[in-house]
């Protein structure tokens, strides 16, 4: 009888610890953790010396980035996108310009992330374009964010300009 008792124990202290490492080994994230998402970007506004030039006015500029991020912990990380824009004007539409957008991650806590990207436009503009996004809802096989970008260009022959956008797309 004590044998069959200590056979019982003995398995049911093998499966705790089965379930136990199981569930440790699916909720522990592996670095580098790979992720791709999906977005679009509104420009709200611009400011340079030539004036304040906001979205809508005159055209609707829409942008839809495309990215990868490569996180190597769970705070730093390496991130990539490109960004095809198309102007709208209300005799024509067209792909007004591509910009490839390099940059580092890093991850604030409580879903929020920064991006600090450097920006390399095809209109020949180029600079820097701080990032705030935050997961707004997390799923088992993909994020919803929303996202804050904050462009400065230079170049071009064109005068230093500053911008505030908007930015929503998923990550999967």
């Amino acid at each position: 009888m004590q044998t069959q008792v200590h056979k019982i124990l003995t398995g049911v202290v093998l499966l705790a610890i089965t379930t136990v490492i199981s569930t440790f080994a699916q909720t522990t994230q592996t670095y580098p953790k790979l992720a791709g998402y999906v977005g679009i970007a509104h420009p709200i506004v611009t400011f340079s010396s030539d004036g304040t030039h906001t979205n809508f006015k005159d055209s609707y500029t829409i942008g839809m980035p495309i990215g990868i991020n490569i996180w190597k912990s769970a705070r730093i990380g390496f991130s990539s996108e490109i960004v095809p824009t198309i102007k709208a004007t209300n005799s024509s539409s067209k792909v007004s310009n591509v910009l490839f957008h390099p940059g580092i991650l890093v991850a604030l806590g409580s879903g929020f992330t920064f991006a600090g990207r450097a920006a390399f436009e095809t209109s020949g503009r180029y600079g820097l374009t701080p990032v705030i996004n935050k997961i707004v809802k997390k799923n088992k096989g993909c994020s919803y964010f929303v996202a804050i970008p904050l462009p400065a260009r230079f170049g071009n022959d064109q005068p230093s300009s500053f911008g505030i956008g908007f930015q929503f797309g998923i990550a999967f």
